[in-house]
């Protein structure tokens, strides 16, 4: 049985994305060109509320892809995939092609 998560109030459950670190021609990539810290969004919490009761939704939606801070975040492992849960405040940003 396949599980899913749905994050609480104001949290983000992303995929990391691995970027590769050679081409598709087999050249080796500069760890520097591989580092953005990105992924992709898979689930969003509801939002939270202020204080007189209006809910405040999340910033970003499932699909989006967000660029992530260096550190933080809460690993969350759902079956063979690992996910990383943030608060919305905590993502730095949405990546647009």
């Amino acid at each position: 049985m396949a599980r899913r998560l749905i994050p609480s109030l104001n949290r983000v459950l992303v995929e990391k994305i691995i970027p590769p670190s050679k081409t598709n021609a087999g050249i080796l990539l500069p760890e520097k060109t591989t580092k953005l810290n990105s992924g992709k969004v898979v689930a969003v919490g509801a939002g939270t509320r202020d204080r007189d009761g209006q809910l405040i939704p999340v910033s970003v939606k499932e699909g989006d892809t967000v660029l992530l801070p260096e550190y933080g975040g809460t690993e969350v492992k759902l079956g063979e995939k690992e996910y990383h849960l943030y608060r919305d405040d905590d993502i730095l940003g949405t990546l647009q092609d």
